[in-house]
């Protein structure tokens, strides 16, 4: 390393924040902070991003850069990410194909390349590249301005939209001295895992092999390699092992610029570059499981092993919901569950009102809507669950969408509308009913319908407080139990209350409480091991069932995900947005928030009702395609502007209530009624047809 490099490393601040340098005369000169945002094509240049929990290298090649500038800066790059400790996960950008989280940084200033003279055309919101002018330049879904000199011509395509219309009344008055235009630069919401490769020196010589393909688990990564994961050649990530050789490790970036040469991917393919212990929440959002060391959840309760596996529960202050959005969007919670409750069965593909007095018992043969209401800031709100049994009809489903439908009109649009699949009922929906939620596997609750009561019925039940306490139906044996949980086994003459070794006091307490809904007859608890006969009995007779790990573990922790999804440029596009706030979220556009646990359609009120399907079916398709085989029954929550719940907002720093004005009349329409309300209407009186 030069004395002109150590200088320059030495000069390196770790206060949060940006700084840029450029390659020059094979060194690393700072770039002044007045000029962030300005990138020359000939130039390579290395951006610094420090935040107050990590630090990030972003390493851009100019288009017309040389061979031995690109060499140069791919030194400096590693030699800044050990002067780092080698935390820094690095990226590769290419001119014109900016990530998301590189243009994030520029988002005060405008992010300018390609800057040739005080003539061009230009085309404005987000990134600027200059263009030849001609016609051929212009395309419907931009804007552009052409700077000759003293004027500034605006020119709007008659497809570009409000907002990139706003962002240029503000552009146009600080555009005097250079020309520029728009490049917009589409990451596709996901891409097809491929291949998922560990990378290995064995004497002396690379060794690549694939490892897996899907889904991807957080215990394929073995500290003494380093791997490539490639996303179809839409991206290559390079993940590198602690204890990996030093020289596999310095080598990491060009190994995968090689990679990329090797598989004949386009030059501008994106490659991140990160340390075991420093990955980034894209990476970790690609696995189905990620904890990272002294990983924490709820209030700070750090994760712990019992005798079992045992997971912990963590309780909380509900109080704390409103002071706190993001406590609320974690837990899934608006608030402490005590706002009003009613709820509808179809019964003949109609709505017909339950008895309060059954409230939170669930039958796998139903259908049920469940209107919740609660006051937030003076107002009230509204959140319409619908609970499809495992074993309804299609009918009793599609009459459930289209009732729905009907009650969301009643209220001029402002429910929330969830659709909760039986067995995965988010928190918010098990907190309504007070830790007393049951689930019957099937049979009905209609009026009319004479269904025999089974001679036993065996739950097993599953919470710690009345905000995530449920009792669900399960097969009727002995392989059916599980040592961390509470079982209540339902007789004709009394109810087994049979405690595993590896539950806790919370879980007694709770299945003590639900036990008194379930059955009226007299209660006997039976610890596991001290089983009378007539128990086992009762289930068949003795058999293994799970006893040395948890059947259900705590979720992982995933960072949340924001896409715009529009078709503004006339062709349906997911962005990710890096960074986001809730000044990214377009009146003109659906956004996708991906949480892990739940995925929440934002559809603005100026949305148009084509984007708004693709939408619906993308994030279906997402989840169905994501490599980290994720959950096909994800809850998918449809939210219309300016009805927002915490769970929503609690995403979002600094999320402002009075940021738009509600306007019922312009709110989009979701998508099973905007588009697909007459073939409800069609199916419903197919099946009224059958039924008379």
């Amino acid at each position: 390393m030069s004395d002109d490099s150590q200088d320059a490393l030495r000069s390196i601040t770790r206060k949060p924040g940006l700084q840029i340098w450029t390659i020059n005369n094979m060194k690393m000169v700072p770039v002044p902070v007045k000029a962030f945002g300005n990138f020359f094509e000939g130039d390579c240049y290395i951006v610094l991003y420090v935040s107050t929990a990590s630090a990030d290298i972003h390493y851009w090649i100019g288009r017309l850069s040389s061979q031995d500038e690109q060499g140069a800066a791919a030194i400096f790059v590693t030699q800044l990410d050990e002067h780092l400790g080698g935390s820094p996960v690095q990226y590769r950008e290419v001119q014109g194909y900016e990530s998301a989280r590189f243009r994030s940084y520029f988002k005060n200033e405008r992010l300018k390349m390609s800057i040739r003279g005080r003539q061009g055309l230009c085309s404005v919101p987000v990134v600027c590249v200059q263009v030849e002018v001609a016609w051929s330049s212009f395309n419907t879904g931009d804007i552009f301005l052409l700077d000759m000199g003293k004027a500034i011509v605006q020119w709007n395509g008659p497809h570009s939209n409000r907002r990139e219309k706003l962002k240029v009344r503000g552009e146009t008055t600080i555009m005097l001295d250079v020309a520029l235009i728009l490049a917009v630069m589409l990451i596709t919401l996901w891409t097809l895992l491929l291949f998922f490769l560990s990378v290995s020196e064995d004497s002396g010589n690379l060794v690549v092999q694939e490892v897996a393909i899907q889904p991807l688990t957080q215990d394929l990564l073995r500290s003494s390699d380093c791997y490539i994961l490639d996303q179809g050649g839409s991206s290559v990530m390079v993940w590198k092992g602690k204890q990996a050789s030093q020289a596999e490790r310095r080598e990491a970036l060009n190994r995968a610029v090689g990679f990329i040469k090797a598989k004949k991917y386009p030059p501008n393919t994106t490659v991140e570059v990160m340390t075991e212990g420093g990955e980034s929440a894209m990476f970790k959002h690609l696995f189905k499981s990620w904890k990272d060391k002294g990983q924490t959840k709820g209030l700070g309760t750090t994760y712990s092993t019992g005798k079992i596996a045992k997971v912990d529960q963590t309780r909380f202050n509900t109080m704390e919901l409103h002071a706190r959005p993001q406590l609320a969007a974690h837990h899934r919670m608006v608030d402490d569950a005590s706002g009003d409750v009613k709820v509808w069965r179809i019964e003949n593909l109609e709505l017909a009102e339950v008895n309060p007095r059954s409230y939170g018992q669930f039958y796998g043969g139903d259908c049920y809507l469940v209107l919740y209401t609660y006051q937030r800031a003076g107002q009230q709100r509204y959140i319409l669950y619908m609970w499809q049994g495992r074993r309804a009809t299609k009918d009793e489903i599609t009459a459930c969408a289209y009732q729905a439908v009907n009650l969301d009109n009643k209220y001029n649009g402002a429910p929330v509308q969830v659709r909760v699949v039986m067995g995965k009922e988010p928190q918010h929906f098990l907190a309504i009913f007070k830790g007393k939620m049951i689930i019957y596997e099937g049979g009905t609750s209609r009026s009319g319908v004479d269904t025999p009561e089974p001679p036993i019925r065996l739950f097993q039940v599953r919470g710690t407080t009345e905000f995530n306490t449920k009792a669900t139906e399960v097969p009727g044996r002995a392989s059916s139990l599980n040592s961390n949980d509470v079982f209540l086994l339902k007789t004709d003459r009394l109810c087994y209350l049979w405690y595993g070794k590896g539950c806790s006091g919370d879980e007694r307490v709770m299945g003590r409480a639900i036990s008194d809904v379930l059955s009226k007859h007299s209660k006997q608890v039976v610890m596991e091991g001290q089983e009378p006969a007539e128990f086992w009995v009762a289930l068949g007779g003795k058999a293994p069932y799970a006893s040395d790990k948890r059947l259900q573990r705590e979720e992982p922790l995933h960072s949340p995900r924001l896409f715009e999804c529009s078709n503004q440029t006339g062709r349906f596009r997911m962005t990710e947005v890096d960074d986001f706030a809730q000044d990214d979220l377009d009146e003109e556009d659906v956004m996708l928030l991906d949480s892990w646990q739940e995925i929440f359609l934002w559809v603005g009120n100026f949305a148009n009702q084509k984007e708004t399907k693709e939408a619906w079916n993308s994030a279906q398709e997402y989840l169905r395609m994501h490599p980290a085989g994720r959950d096909p029954d994800t809850p998918i929550i449809f939210i219309k502007q300016g009805h927002e719940p915490l769970t929503f907002t609690g995403w979002f720093n600094a999320w402002d209530p009075l940021k738009w004005s509600v306007s019922p009349a312009a709110s989009p329409r979701p998508p099973w009624e905007a588009l697909e309300s007459r073939r409800l209407i069609n199916q419903l009186n197919a099946a009224r047809s059958r039924r008379y």
